[in-house]
């Protein structure tokens, strides 16, 4: 049986502060929490205007924290035991080695440009329960962690917003991904029990409660990994440019079906899907803000299915791994318990999300194990996740 939330959640705590015990010989003072996401609706639309609908779950990036008196951040990962990183908090930052701290520099440079400076120094170790490149915003936890730990060094609080902007450049400039702004939304504005609706034009956040009992996420990570900062994901968001520049309007949000099919003729047939992908997504995801409201879970569950058909078949981000546990759920069906399921994250690797009804959970999972192994002879990691606060502080 997979474990309960609330003992993930304390063993992760209990050795995160064991790590840092045994790495700097002290206790630390601060302990900061941030969750993973996944998008039950709504990808590769935050960069284009539109509608997204991301759930906190609890798999987190914990960070103990001590300040050290010096002007150096020192950096542990339990992810990377043999890469800890040393950073100079009182100079300008760039990019360097090793890769997997960048994110932090371009948290801590951010601070440093908005002249929230100087920063103390301190010792720090991360110990997270969030696969990387498994598509559930592993980075923009640990930059919503890293933020939140300067606040905490700092006596001060940003604005949630403008913390979750802060990070988003970090994502940006330090890590080569031109990503919307959903991951750092959804782990600053996540709401326990609640889905959130962001317009990524106006910047608004909306929770929408997601309390049904009877309903499961389903987290299955492929075990295949993505690296958005290939090109890849850079060259869907080129597209959608194209297209947009060639139909003639300044949003995808004032871009209608009929508007697209005005200007076919002018577009390349990949970008025309790209195209025809950014439109879908924008309306399945208002559809599924309203069916989580109405608390009609098979009407989102048929709005994620079609979802990852688009993102597989238009937007062409989707992989043999990602179609087969995707095709893993839905031969169970609905007589089985699973209502929908669909990619989740940047996509070319990384998860799903499934959603299922609570009583055929652990049957599911293990159909969909069994299923995916056979066809890959890789062992995937499949789990259930109620879901999260945002990033929050303990002092210890």
């Amino acid at each position: 049986m997979t474990k309960e939330p609330d003992s993930v959640y304390d063993e992760q705590k209990s050795e995160t502060i064991r790590h840092f015990e045994e790495t700097f010989g002290v206790l630390p003072f601060w302990l900061v929490v941030a969750p993973a996401r996944v998008s039950l609706l709504g990808e590769h639309i935050d960069y284009c205007d539109g509608f997204v609908l991301p759930i906190a779950v609890n798999r987190f990036v914990m960070m103990a924290v001590t300040p050290n008196g010096t002007s150096q951040a020192n950096f542990s990962s339990t992810l990377f035991p043999d890469s800890p990183a040393t950073i100079q908090v009182d100079e300008k930052l760039s990019t360097g080695d090793p890769a997997w701290a960048n994110y932090i520099r371009g948290v801590l440079d951010g601070f440093r440009e908005k002249d929230l400076w100087p920063l103390p120094g301190f010792d720090a170790l991360i110990h997270s329960t969030v696969p990387v490149g498994a598509g559930l915003s592993s980075s923009a936890a640990l930059e919503l962690a890293t933020a939140t730990v300067a606040e905490s060094l700092l006596g001060i609080e940003i604005q949630p917003k403008n913390k979750a902007l802060l990070c988003q450049r970090a994502e940006q400039s330090f890590g080569g991904v031109p990503c919307g702004i959903m991951d750092q939304f959804i782990t600053v504005f996540a709401k326990k029990d609640h889905a959130l609706l962001i317009d990524c034009r106006s910047q608004e956040v909306q929770a929408i409660p997601f309390t049904d009992d009877n309903i499961k996420m389903i987290i299955a990570d492929t075990r295949v990994r993505h690296e958005l900062s290939d090109g890849a994901y850079s060259n869907r968001k080129k597209h959608t440019q194209i297209a947009l520049s060639a139909i003639g309007k300044d949003s995808w949000r004032d871009v209608s079906f009929d508007d697209l099919e005005a200007c076919k003729d002018q577009i390349s047939p990949v970008v025309y899907r790209r195209a025809l992908h950014i439109i879908s997504e924008i309306s399945y995801t208002q559809q599924g803000a309203l069916a989580v409201a109405r608390g009609d879970m098979e009407k989102l569950g048929e709005l994620m299915t079609a979802s990852h058909a688009s993102l597989r078949d238009n937007y062409g981000v989707s992989c043999k791994e990602l179609d087969l546990m995707v095709e893993a759920a839905l031969e169970i069906g609905t007589a089985g318990g699973v209502l929908g399921s669909r990619l989740t994250g940047g996509g070319f690797g990384g998860s799903t999300v499934t959603l299922a009804r609570a009583d055929k959970v652990d049957d599911i999972i293990k159909s969909m194990r069994d299923y995916y192994q056979k066809a890959t002879g890789i062992e995937p990691e499949i789990f259930y996740s109620p879901s999260s606060d945002g990033v929050w502080v303990e002092e210890l």
